[in-house]
Parts: C-alpha cells; sequence; structure tokens
C-alpha cells in the first residue's frame, strides 16, 4: 500500500474528484467506488460498504471499521485481518480476473 494517501489525514481523497461531472451523486458514487473495491477486497474476506458518507470495512469474524476517506481502506484492511492486503498483488488479480472469466462477480 502507498503510504501518501493516509499522509493527508482528513483531506479528501483524489479519487473523490473522478465522478462524471455531476452523472452520480456523491452517495451513489461512494458506493460505486466501494462496490468496485469489493472486487479485490472479497480476496482477504472483507466488504465494504458506504453509509452516511463513510465506509465501513467488515471481515469474515464481523470485525469492522468504519473509514472516513477511501484511501484509508487498504490500511484498514490490513488492521482487520493481521496480514498484508495488497490491492497489486498477483494471486488477487488472477482469482479477480479467474471470477470475471467464469462469469462470476461476486
Amino acid at each position: 500500500m502507498c503510504g501518501l494517501c493516509g499522509t493527508f489525514g482528513a483531506a479528501d481523497h483524489w479519487t473523490d474528484g473522478l465522478s462524471q461531472a455531476g452523472a452520480l451523486s456523491a452517495s451513489a458514487e461512494r458506493r460505486r467506488r466501494a462496490s468496485v473495491a469489493n472486487e479485490a477486497l472479497g480476496y482477504y474476506g472483507l466488504k465494504l460498504t458506504e453509509w452516511s458518507n463513510r465506509f465501513t470495512l467488515t471481515g469474515r469474524t464481523g470485525k469492522s471499521a468504519v473509514v472516513d476517506q477511501f484511501g484509508a481502506i487498504w490500511a484498514e484492511a490490513e488492521r482487520l485481518t493481521g496480514r498484508a492486503c495488497d490491492p497489486l498483488d498477483p494471486r488477487m488479480i488472477e482469482a479477480m480476473e479467474a471470477r470475471h472469466r467464469s462469469g462470476d462477480r461476486g
């Protein structure tokens, strides 16, 4: 994980400016982002949901964490799982590609 994302504290995350010029509400855009992130987080047994301008990250055991900004998700993922969670892990990417080839997106 790149430590730069967490360096800016409560500042907005750079992805907040990526929505398509008002195509989605801010809340809908966060839900869309959570849905995309869940493809990778599922590999680590985690699920991300959006609620009230925040994200909630939940593990298989029921442990959860409230995450204020998108950039803090991977640090919380590592804290909840107790292991390194790399969104660029080749094994995770391979598992995601295999799910897409089989038509299973969840």
